[in-house]
């Protein structure tokens, strides 16, 4: 987003390159974030602002998404990162590689949560977005009561 971002970042498109090489924890969470799929929120992955670029993000609902190794265990530039992000609107969640690796669907339904809470001020911000032509085979199919595409569970 211009004016939101580092000149350093801007100018040496570091966020492209970091899309480039995705860990795999990060790349296992981008497939089960990309095409809207939990409650029609669109994440950017990579994604600068200020002087950091996030893992993930969903704007509407200022929700960031970080995906972490060891090197984080206890980090204080994270600690900062976290509360200026805070200061900035945003909440953020905080997921080791670990658990995305092993427990994906956990993380997919605390992030699911995370969204629906945030949701109850920007639910008009988020939704349904005209898609550009018929589906893929097997693309939009929607699960009867599966929630990560907005159904509740009976």
């Amino acid at each position: 987003m211009i004016g939101q971002t580092n000149h350093f970042i801007a100018e040496h498109s570091l966020q492209k390159q970091l899309r480039v090489k995705l860990t795999d924890a990060e790349n296992k969470l981008w497939r089960r974030l990309r095409g809207q799929q939990i409650l029609d929120c669109k994440f950017r992955r990579q994604h600068p602002f200020l002087n950091f670029i996030l893992d993930f993000v969903c704007l509407e609902r200022r929700l960031v998404i970080e995906v972490d190794g060891g090197q984080h265990l206890d980090n204080e530039a994270d600690r900062r990162r976290d509360e200026c992000m805070r200061d900035a609107g945003f909440h953020v969640l905080r997921f080791w590689n670990n658990q995305v690796l092993m427990e994906l669907d956990a993380v997919v339904e605390s992030i699911y949560l995370a969204l629906e809470a945030r949701g109850a001020r920007t639910t008009e911000m988020c939704g349904p977005h005209p898609h550009p032509g018929p589906h893929l085979e097997g693309e939009g199919e929607v699960r009867p009561g599966h929630p990560i595409r907005g159904e509740e569970q009976v």
